[in-house]
This record gives structure tokens, sequence and C-alpha cells, in this order.
């Protein structure tokens, strides 16, 4: 009976494992930012788009060099602009207000922007619906925040396809609960991103693999969260700045080698210390995701979001721990875990991580 307990166990992190290796994405589905402002006689609404997830509405990079160029630009406005007027519906007390203008660029971080400009309508019931969550993957979330004229937030909320209006009665944007609904959103948005991010869940399983002991394992856990708290605060205050296009790469490879010192270092007995580096590394991966949300860019609502996702990451990092740490612990009982299972899971975690490199570098 114990056999066949722990032949279960085997296969249920086998089968954890095996999927890791198997994703081809390494991230969650995506997220995007809207900010919308009154500015005078009009409604300003702000939309701040990844490349990556634009390109799968209009191809932008023609000749698929990496780069889009001011020739690629010009061909693709039209799709672009059309893309933009039909982005949001947005109804004062039933009224529509007219769209007076378009504006659409390309930021140094590879985020596009598209500011579009409404008649300021009048009324007390402003509902501005993004109908363009439906064409986005499945998963993707929008935060949409308003600004007042000292540009401090003044609403805000997270959308989807699957709820993607936003509701702001004008005479009371100051209401209460808005602030706690929205740090319960962050948090449940950090969970998602730890439970969705393949490459980090990778990396923390090839960690916990070679983890050791409670006390050994408490360690690793530790400086990983210490390290990567660390970095995401600088890079969502906008601190310390490095390109995803660096990030993703090192973050592929820290996965390719842990993968690789599980299997060919007896000694790992510090592994605390690397865990702390690429730590730092990772935390920089986490801050993409409030930066494409336009965290950080604006004139507050800052520190609540980063305290909240923060927090959401290491709850669901925890539970993962929880999860996996007990049936290792088990397993460990067994000869066949060192002999066989560890390194074989280690194989797939640089598999896994050697494919997400070459295709953050080449694809």
């Amino acid at each position: 009976m114990i056999w066949l307990k722990s032949r279960k166990i085997l296969a249920l992190l086998l089968l954890i494992a095996l999927g890791m290796a198997a994703l081809a994405q390494g991230h969650d589905p995506g997220l995007s930012a809207v900010e919308a402002r009154f500015e005078g006689e009009h409604l300003a609404v702000a939309l701040t788009l990844a490349r990556s997830d634009l390109e799968a509405l209009v191809p932008l990079d023609t000749d698929r060099d990496g780069k889009i160029s001011a020739e690629e630009m010009t061909r693709a406005r039209p799709a672009l602009d059309r893309l933009a007027r039909r982005a949001f519906e947005v109804q004062t007390d039933g009224a529509w207000p007219a769209l007076k203008g378009i504006k659409l660029w390309l930021d140094e971080g590879q985020s596009f922007h598209f500011s579009l400009s409404y008649s300021r309508p009048a009324g007390s019931l402003l509902r501005v619906r993004s109908i363009l969550l439906a064409d986005l993957p499945i998963g993707h979330r929008q935060y949409f925040f308003l600004l007042d004229p000292r540009k401090r937030i003044v609403s805000e909320r997270i959308l989807s396809a699957q709820d993607n209006r936003f509701d702001i009665d004008l005479t009371q944007i100051h209401g209460p609960g808005a602030e706690s609904f929205t740090a319960r959103q962050f948090i449940l948005l950090g969970i998602e991103h730890i439970l969705t991010g393949y490459d980090h869940l990778a990396f923390l399983l090839a960690l916990l693999l070679a983890g050791g002991a409670l006390v050994s394992a408490a360690k690793i856990i530790s400086s990983f969260t210490l390290a990567h708290s660390i970095t995401l605060a600088l890079a969502t205050l906008d601190v310390a700045h490095v390109p995803s296009r660096l990030v993703e790469p090192l973050i592929a490879a820290s996965i390719l080698y842990v993968g690789l010192e599980n299997i060919f270092r007896g000694d790992l007995k510090r592994r605390w210390l690397l865990t702390f580096a690429f730590g730092l590394i990772h935390g920089f991966g986490f801050a993409t995701a409030l930066r494409e949300m336009g965290i950080g860019s604006s004139g507050g609502g800052v520190v609540i979001p980063l305290l909240s996702f923060n927090l959401g990451v290491e709850l669901g990092q925890i539970a993962i721990a929880a999860t996996v740490l007990p049936l290792i612990w088990k397993l460990r009982e067994r000869p066949s875990f060192a002999a066989r299972f560890a390194p074989a899971c280690s194989v797939l975690v640089a598999l896994a991580g050697g494919y997400w490199l070459v295709t953050r570098l080449f694809f």
C-alpha cells in the first residue's frame, strides 16, 4: 500500500514537470492599461498595449526584422485607426460623446499607446466598455483607472472579456470601498500571475527538487521572495529599469542553469545565494505585468497595486510550496527519487528553460 501511494505521488509530480516542459508559453495571457481623464472640454482615454498583443490583431513587423519602421507604421495606420475607433464604447447618461481625435505611438519599451479624445460628456454616470478585450487572448486583463485634474487616481478596477464595463458615478468618485476592492483585485491578479507564469513555476520546481529539509527550503524560498520583491518595487517605481528583451532571456537562462545544476552538481548547500541573484531577475519579469498596466506611469495609485500584487505572488508561491514540498519529502524516502525521478524532472526543467531561451533570443 505504501509503495502504491508513493507511485501515485511520483506520477503526480512527474505530470506537473511534464506539463511545465510542454507549455510553449512562459507567461500569462497578457495585461494592458486604460487611463481616462478629463481635459477641459474633452475626455481623454489612453490605452497602453504590449506590442506582442497588438501584433496578434494587426500585422506590424511585415519584414520580420524585429523592428517597426516608419514605413511599416504608415502602412498599418489605417488598420490601427479602425482598431482604435472600435476599442471602446463611451456613454454618459445614455448619450454617446463624439470621438474627436486619435494619436498612437510605440515607446522604447515596445508598448503601443493609443490616445483617444472624446467630447466632454455631460451627465453624472460615465460608462466605458472595453470592446477590444474580446479580441485579445483568453484571460487578458485590463487595468482601467480615472485620474482627477491633479493626476491622482480616483477610481479604478480590473476588466476582463467577461466583465468589460466600467461605470463611474462622477458625483461620488471618492466613495468608500473602491480602494479595498482594487487591492483585492490586485492580490488575485498576483496569484493568477504566479500560477500561470509557467517559467517562474518551472524555476520554483527546480529549486524545491533540491531544496533539502524544511530549513534549507525556507532559506531558498525566502531569498527568492526577498530578491524579486526588491526588483519588483524598484522597477514599478521607475527607480531601475531593464528592458524586457533582456529580462525574458535571462529568466529562461536561469531556469536552464538551475535544471542543469540539479543534474551535475551534488553540493547545493549555498543555493540560496544563487536563488537570490536569480530572484532579482525574476522580479523584473514580475514588474513587466504592472508596467504593462501603466502602474507607476501616472501620478498616483502605485503603492496599493504594488503591495497587493506582490502579496498575491507570495500567496501563490506559498500555496505551491505547501503543496509540492510534502510530496517531495515523502518521495525522498525512496531510493528511486534521487536516482531517477529528481534527475528526470530536472532534465525536463532544463529542456523547458533551453526552449524558452532560444525562442526569446531568436523568435
